[in-house]
């Protein structure tokens, strides 16, 4: 979007139209911000440095100037936020001032001054910071959403360029409150908005759609400068923030939590690739009646479900296809244009999909793992295939009422080696997360096809051991984007890159396995 900005001769040029993502660079030592800033600036050009981290912020201005001299195509925020306000600066006002006019004669072409700061100082002195570069008048809430119209009003009174208002989201709907604030006041001036926190990630990447002049991005997950703060990797990479226009559509991956979903990754990679004019994003959702709220007011046209929320939306749901009726769960929903929600269930897709690849399911004998909503869909999308099914679970009850409601066999752990199976399903959460942990003994591990549902790791136990035993195996990927394929395909009509979305979540796996190995 292009803006008015101030006539007064800047230090160096300011780009009529900013790039949409700020990288915010921090560490304890300005060697560190330029490590990143060297690595960076040449697919992220527009920096902020926040001084306020480091020491002796003045000491450091004169390796920024030597950096952004060699740098001549990036642009520079100087942040030096007082420890008062929210940031790390213990120095006075008077100290604060010097720094960021001293880092305008450095090449910052932008100073980010806080309101608190702004109203304590002279007139003459903000003019003069003016005078020298960009003002960026900031403000922070790191409670809550609230007062944005009065709070802009306030700031204001202060002449500046741009007028930042980053608040913090406690619900989804935080967001939506931010959005509209955006839609509402960005057309007269420029303004940079968004909320932080884990519920507020909607706003770092949708805030550049309702009118933020940008948003701002962090070197990697371990270097945030504020809470829920996004990787500028992840929001060029993922989220594809440059395209991000207001004709993009919302879809979103709803649960509590929902933070290690891969979701994201799979579904934006399948958008990119399809060339669809949409982004899919992670929504924490605490409750359901936050959850539809959004639903209706971003407007989200798609959602995953995820727990704890597969059962408890049907009753807000319009209509639903068969699979979601006989397994009591939906996971797949779709916003009609006349805005009323439709839910489907794709998880039996995401299981028969994968074994019909390698057998005939008809008459085939399969032991099936658990008997919650996975282990239903596994069995109600086998029954539907002529599959003879067996459902075994920690709870015998529970096993007995499924095998009951699905006209299936129900079977005890000791008799295992009484019945022989053409394929095994794990659909307990067993494995997650680690090698060890496994739903059989290594020696009630018998059949033609061995197929896990979890899918973090990749190889769990039971797939290591199904391996060495040369039993053929299904990892929980395959599962994971047949499902998601499926999604796709209701959402947009076309046929989903399958390969495409498991290349994408099979390099996402690759590097959380290694981040995880890094930490340990």
């Amino acid at each position: 979007m292009a803006f008015a900005l101030s006539t007064a001769p800047a230090s160096r040029f300011v780009p009529m139209r900013l790039p949409k993502v700020c990288l915010a660079l921090s560490g304890d030592t300005v060697e560190d911000m330029l490590e990143s800033a060297e690595a960076m600036a040449h697919d992220n050009p527009f920096l902020e440095f926040r001084l306020d981290y480091l020491k002796q912020p003045l000491s450091a201005l004169s390796k920024i100037r030597s950096f952004l001299e060699t740098h001549h195509y990036a642009t520079a925020i100087a942040t030096c936020r007082r420890a008062e306000n929210g940031g790390k600066f213990k120095g006075s006002l008077a100290s604060q001032l010097d720094v960021l006019t001293k880092a305008t004669t450095a090449g910052c072409q932008i100073v980010d001054l806080e309101i608190q700061s702004a109203v304590k100082s002279k007139p003459q002195a903000i003019a003069r910071l003016r005078s020298l570069g960009r003002l960026l008048i900031s403000f922070h809430d790191f409670r809550a959403t609230r007062n944005l119209n009065d709070t802009l009003e306030k700031m204001l009174v202060i002449p500046a360029d741009f007028y930042k208002v980053v608040t913090t989201a406690t619900t989804l709907s935080d967001n939506v409150i931010m959005m509209k604030f955006l839609q509402s006041h960005s057309d007269r001036d420029a303004l940079i908005g968004l909320c932080m926190g884990e519920q507020g990630i909607i706003s770092r990447v949708l805030g550049v759609r309702s009118g933020s002049v940008f948003t701002f991005g962090a070197v990697s997950a371990d270097l945030k400068t504020a809470p829920g703060q996004i990787s500028a990797r992840d929001l060029r990479a993922i989220y594809r923030i440059e395209q991000v226009d207001p004709a993009t559509r919302v879809y979103g991956v709803a649960g509590d939590p929902v933070g290690h979903s891969l979701s994201p990754v799979i579904m934006n990679a399948a958008m990119r690739r399809e060339n669809v004019n949409s982004v899919y994003l992670p929504l924490h959702a605490k409750t359901l009646k936050d959850l539809l709220y959004c639903i209706r007011e971003i407007p989200l046209h798609g959602l995953s479900v995820t727990m704890p929320y597969k059962q408890a939306i049907l009753e807000h749901l319009d209509n639903t296809d068969a699979h979601t009726s006989k397994t009591g769960a939906c996971n797949t929903v779709v916003r009609g244009q006349d805005g009323k929600l439709y839910g489907f269930n794709t998880d039996i897709a995401g299981v028969v999909r994968p074994l019909e690849q390698r057998i005939t399911i008809e008459n085939a004998k399969v032991l099936v793992l658990g008997a919650g909503g996975a282990a239903r869909a596994a069995v109600f999308g086998l029954k539907e295939r002529g599959a003879e099914v067996w459902v075994m679970n920690r709870t015998s009850a529970k096993a007995q009422k499924l095998a009951r409601q699905t006209k299936a066999h129900s079977i005890k752990r000791t008799d295992l080696r009484k019945v022989s199976f053409d394929v095994i399903i794990n659909a307990t959460p067993v494995g997650m997360g680690n090698t060890r942990d496994c739903p059989l003994k290594d020696d009630e591990i018998k059949a033609k096809v061995v197929f896990d549902m979890v899918y973090d790791p990749v190889e769990t136990h039971l797939l290591q051991v199904a391996r060495a035993k040369g039993i053929a195996v299904i990892p929980g990927v395959e599962m994971f984007v047949q499902q998601a394929a499926r999604q796709f395909e209701i959402w947009t009509g076309k046929p989903a890159p399958a390969g495409d979305m498991l290349r994408a979540v099979t390099i996402a796996l690759q590097d959380r396995a290694a981040q995880k190995k890094v930490s340990s």
